[in-house]
């Protein structure tokens, strides 16, 4: 219920404390001041896999592929 503070734990008493931090901390999506856009965008499914398959990670590698493919070609 809205504006109903939980008791303090006597066995815990920082307990409630921290978890209200913690919660205030964490925010959904990209962190403040990333320059990371959201984009629909299709690829071919033999690309996607085979950057899937390199596990955790996969969507940055295929970022920074794509920037150094920038560095040495115009696109277009």
């Amino acid at each position: 219920m809205a504006g109903i503070e939980p008791e303090d734990d006597e066995d815990s008493p920082d307990a409630t404390v921290a978890l209200r931090e913690t919660i205030i901390r964490r925010r959904a999506g990209r962190p403040l001041g990333s320059n990371k856009e959201q984009v629909a965008i299709r690829f071919d499914k033999d690309v996607l896999e085979a950057f899937r398959a390199t596990g955790r990670g996969w969507q940055t590698r295929m970022n920074d592929a794509l920037k150094a493919w920038l560095k040495e070609h115009a696109p277009g």
